[in-house]
């Protein structure tokens, strides 16, 4: 096993993937010791059932003599979080996150972020639908996609924090870039953001049809409704907090989106087939780039591939 990238990694919150983390550093290597803190009492008398790493009380005792601290709370209270552990955080210390939002998990953490302490903002692309510590496993990150965001580019001693943080998350399983946050903000915005407002929207629409009532949506669920179901199901806490802190960004998109989803109305209103075969010829294509790239299979079902979960923990 490679040699670990951090003595004392911390995790504040408990959830998929605060305890995914946990679990893969357990079977892959990146630190000699975990310990770990969620706000939630409950959380935390569950995580210490499950998690063979130590559940502290308080968040200033997860990170005292912390070389790297994850946030892994919503980014809502990112800002909150650090102004907590401010006094506790050592220098020379690493603090990231894994939020799906950037730059303002980025300024709310620099807000109280103390000197000394490398803030290095950072975005798994990784998880399910499940949440709280029991749904963790170790193989979450393997080969997914990890996007730091760096806030200084002519720091030596930072790039050298950035490189350390690169190291960890590969030991991990996964691949690592670099990105702007802005840019990051936008990119996520089409491809993670957009499709769970799109999903939270329809899941809704169909729990407001009358034949709802009658048990038909959910009898005669199709593939497509039924994977919508599946994106609705995330933790809506978390996904408050991306819409609210990532709002620009998403509304630009979600105009973007609008008036394409126009143009398809009135193709359908005036039986335009050709514009129709056009747009959908399209799609299909980002699908086949998305299989050629690796980020999926051709299966049936969507190309999920049906793991068990709690084999690797």
């Amino acid at each position: 096993m490679a040699t670990a990238a951090f003595d004392k990694l911390a995790i504040l919150g408990i959830g998929l993937l605060g305890s995914s983390i946990a679990h893969a550093v357990k079977a892959y290597g990146g630190a000699k010791t975990v310990a770990l803190w969620d706000g939630a009492e409950d959380v935390r008398t569950r995580a210490k059932r499950v998690l063979s790493a130590e559940v502290t009380e308080t968040a200033e005792a997860a990170v005292t003599g912390a070389d790297c601290v994850i946030l892994c709370t919503p980014v809502g209270v990112f800002g909150e979080v650090t102004q907590l552990i401010s006094g506790a955080l050592q220098s020379g210390a690493i603090l990231t996150d894994v939020g799906s939002v950037k730059a303002t998990a980025a300024r709310d953490m620099a807000a109280h972020c103390p000197e000394g302490v490398h803030l290095i903002p950072g975005h798994p692309i990784a998880g399910t639908e499940k949440s709280g510590p029991e749904a963790g496993f170790a193989s979450l990150f393997q080969e997914a996609w990890n996007i730091l965001t760096p806030l200084k580019g002519d720091d030596e001693v930072y790039a050298q924090a950035v490189d350390r943080l690169i190291g960890f998350w590969k030991q991990l399983g996964a691949r690592v870039e670099t990105m702007d946050p802005v840019r990051h903000d936008r990119v996520l915005a089409i491809t993670s953001h957009l499709p769970h407002l799109i999903a939270y929207n329809i899941v809704s629409t169909a729990y407001d049809m009358e034949t709802v009532e009658q048990g038909e949506v959910v009898k005669y669920s199709a593939g497509g409704f039924r994977d919508f179901t599946r994106i609705a199901a995330s933790d809506p806490v978390m996904w408050r907090d991306v819409f609210l802190n990532n709002k620009d960004a998403v509304l630009e998109t979600l105009g973007r989106f609008s008036e394409d989803l126009a143009a398809l109305q009135r193709a359908i209103r005036w039986g335009d087939g050709d514009t129709l075969m056009k747009e959908f010829t399209r799609a299909r294509g980002i699908r086949e780039a998305i299989i050629d790239a690796g980020l999926d299979t051709a299966e049936a079902d969507f190309g999920r591939r049906h793991i068990d979960p709690s084999a690797d923990k």
